[in-house]
């Protein structure tokens, strides 16, 4: 249903709030070692501030698409927005460190109803015949962000005490809830929340995401809990099968070309977490360059998707999606194998580093349309909820594989092993996308944007 007032303010606090998720997780990995001395936090342990908001999201994702179609999506997304900016106050007066865990926990549930159901918002404001424009400005949205956010977080520890970097959150906050006014309400159904199946969910969620953060330090404990958590999706998954509109979004995977997507993004943000996570160890340790060019070069990656993100949405609409996608994904592989035999140096590893960035944003705009078109809009909530899942997972596996190559492999050697793992997942992802043509030959271009 759209919105009878303007859509332009409706759009508007869709991208503030996104912005707002996307900065906060920036600005805080930048102040992690600041955060550590202010406690007298070992490394080690200071990194449940980032891990305690990530599960919180994959715990939340779903079960906010599943609530949504219940309650309405307008009401749950300001929910989300008015927790995650309530939790950046509880994180600024944090005196604790558990306390400090505790408020990131509450931004996380937040921001999966903000990640989950803003796209679905969007295509309810403007309509499904502008969905892939907005799925074009939301992804230019998110790569501006990701791009300024490291630069905008180091700026405020040089120059102000770390609570500044969530207290700048409570404006963009306040002014996204008002916004976000005139955005459609949503339909809602008369169906219950199946609570049962929301725990089951998060146990699953919460259980398989520590396994994964702990199969290095712990692999015992890491498989213990991999069987509990699978054995949660299990029994969420014989409560799931016989229904219409299953929290777990069993009806969409069914179709080819969404499930093709989803398999796509996860590869994707696979080989995208570990190329990104191994480029500084390159650049120190391999280069010896020092912060400022290490910065420099890493932000050339965001950038390049800021720039592709606009242009493929617009080669999206005339040519066939699948083949974009897989040229995406073969650019992205073709820069990172590239680092991992040539061992550039400085200025030819930045120009390889913008053509991974190039490869990502000409991926991920087509590849969200063939998601999101594989949906009815009646289910863009739980699409929207999916989409989040696939990249927090590929993003959590990247960030796993890239600590075993430097677990088992020589520190010289250990980053061109994860460039060159990383490169092989996105010519996977770049396999997904190719299969999309058998099933749809004429791939975006069937879909107005």
């Amino acid at each position: 249903m759209r919105s009878n007032r303007n859509p332009a303010i409706g759009t508007a606090a869709v991208l503030a709030a996104m912005a707002l998720v996307v900065l906060d997780a920036g600005i805080t990995n930048v102040a992690l070692p600041t955060i550590s001395a202010s406690f007298g936090m070992r490394p080690g342990k200071i990194i449940l501030v980032t891990s305690a908001y990530q599960v919180a999201v994959l715990m939340g994702l779903l079960p906010a698409a599943h609530i949504a179609g219940r309650i309405g999506s307008r009401r749950l997304f300001v929910t989300g927005l008015c927790t995650f900016t309530g939790a950046s106050l509880s994180a600024a007066v944090s005196t604790t460190f558990w306390a400090l865990v505790a408020a990131r926990f509450l931004q996380g549930l937040g921001g999966a109803a903000i990640l989950a159901l803003g796209i679905p918002l969007l295509r309810g404001a403007l309509g499904p015949d502008r969905l892939g424009s907005a799925i074009g400005w939301n992804a230019l949205n998110v790569a501006i962000w990701a791009a300024t956010g490291p630069a905008i977080g180091a700026f405020i520890i040089a120059t102000a005490d770390w609570p500044w970097l969530f207290l700048l959150n409570l404006p963009i906050g306040v002014l996204a809830v008002a916004a976000s006014l005139a955005l459609p309400v949503g339909g809602r159904s008369s169906a219950t929340i199946d609570v049962p199946s929301i725990l089951l969910h998060a146990a699953g969620a919460a259980l398989l995401f520590v396994a994964l953060e702990s199969l290095v330090a712990a692999p015992i404990a890491a498989a213990i809990l991999t069987a509990v958590g699978a054995g949660s999706f299990v029994l969420l998954l014989q409560r799931e099968l016989p229904k219409a509109s299953p929290l777990l979004p069993l009806d969409l995977m069914r179709d080819r070309s969404f499930r093709l997507a989803v398999g796509a993004s996860i590869l994707c943000f696979v080989a995208q977490s570990a190329g990104q996570l191994a480029l500084p160890f390159y650049l120190q340790h391999n280069l010896g360059a020092n912060a400022l060019a290490t910065g420099a070069v890493i932000a050339g990656w965001p950038a390049a998707v800021a720039v592709t993100s606009r242009f493929a949405n617009k080669l999206a609409q005339g040519t066939s999606a699948g083949a974009l996608c897989a040229i995406g994904m073969v650019t992205l592989s073709g820069g990172l194998l590239a680092m991992a035999l040539l061992q550039p140096g400085l200025a030819p590893l930045a120009v390889l580093v913008a053509t991974c960035g190039a490869g990502f944003g000409v991926f991920q705009v087509p590849n969200n349309r063939n998601l999101f078109f594989a949906a009815p809009e009646h289910r863009s909530e739980a699409a929207g909820g999916m989409q989040g899942t696939a990249r927090l997972t590929g993003q959590t596996t990247g960030s796993v594989l890239v600590t075993l190559v430097f677990t088992w492999c020589p520190e010289i050697a250990a980053p061109q092993f994860a460039f060159t793992l990383a490169g092989s997942f996105a010519l996977g992802a770049a396999g997904f996308s190719l299969r999309q043509l058998q099933g749809h030959p004429q791939g975006a271009a069937q879909w107005t944007a």
